[in-house]
């Protein structure tokens, strides 16, 4: 399996009798749904719905949840919590020593011995994120990398996974825009959060037009933060991008309408040809606009 050390990464453990209560009613994830051996995406919002902060989540035995997130954001997402905190009985810290992996299955699968060792080790965690192969992190443990971060980024790419800096900016994206409402990020069916009345009202009226596809390009995709053109205008912005695939967050109603009239979609002068992930549960609106979103 490769294995790619995530220097920018970090934890904060979140510990005490009340702390599943304390983050279920101000994070986007359904943790009830959270398993253990489990890395679920989830954010943490504005009351207007946009993300301010991105992570993966996980139990630690029974009192224990750890927030894996980038190293950049991770103070202020510390104060954050602590201003959410009031007389809550939880503990919050930054485990800051702590090493983030992460490894993934070959093209064959996951080995006898590799699925012995990830069902076993308690420093194996699933990312869920992925739905169409096996990708593992792990934490405090410093195994030698066999892997690039290009190679982790080019398998996020291949796989419609995003993430913050890489593919949007902070506050600039709902969660229905980087594909949480698709792969568990966002529970739809849990109680009240920060920003929830935004992200349902968005989810049952169909209105999520900005969304994540992925690109291909007829040659290398330009950098992160190029537009994308359609008939003379942007309807979006290029995220990650290595060799000719990258991702993108785009007007989804606007790249119809072009691809319906037949018109380039291009970012940089390179011509783009734009996906909705294998794995996603939405569509390409039809013509009046509307989203093609299913619950």
């Amino acid at each position: 399996m490769p294995l790619v050390h995530l220097s920018d990464r970090t934890l904060i453990r979140i510990t005490g009798p009340e702390a599943e209560h304390f983050l279920q009613n101000l994070i986007t994830t359904d943790l009830g749904s959270l398993s253990q051996g489990e890395a679920k995406p989830g954010a943490l919002l504005s009351p207007q719905g946009k993300i301010l902060f991105d992570f993966l989540i996980s139990r630690d035995g029974s009192e224990a949840l750890v927030i894996d997130c980038r190293a950049e954001i991770a103070a202020d997402l510390l104060k954050r919590l602590m201003l959410y905190k009031l007389r809550a009985k939880v503990d919050i810290a930054p485990q800051e020593q702590e090493l983030v992996s992460v490894s993934w299955q070959q093209e064959s699968g996951l080995s006898q011995e590799d699925s012995t060792a990830s069902a076993s080790d308690s420093t194996w965690l699933a990312d869920t994120r992925f739905r169409e192969v096996e990708v593992f992190r792990r934490h405090g443990r410093d195994v030698p990398a066999t892997a690039s971060l290009e190679d982790w980024h080019r398998l996020r790419v291949q796989h419609a996974v995003a993430e913050s800096e890489f593919d949007y900016q902070l506050g600039d994206a709902f969660p229905h825009d980087v594909l949480l409402d698709q792969n568990g990020g966002v529970g739809l069916r849990k109680g009240c959060y920060v920003g929830q009345e935004v992200v349902s009202r968005m989810q049952h009226r169909g209105t999520a037009r900005r969304r994540l596809l992925v690109v291909r390009g007829e040659g290398p995709v330009p950098e992160p933060g190029t537009d994308v053109v359609a008939a003379g205008r942007p309807i979006g912005t290029i995220g990650t991008a290595v060799d000719k695939e990258s991702l993108a967050i785009v007007r989804i109603d606007r790249v119809k309408a072009a691809m319906d009239a037949g018109q380039p979609i291009e970012a940089g002068g390179i011509p783009l040809s734009m996906s909705i992930p294998s794995w996603a549960h939405f569509t390409f609106p039809d013509t009046d606009g509307e989203d093609g979103t299913s619950s």
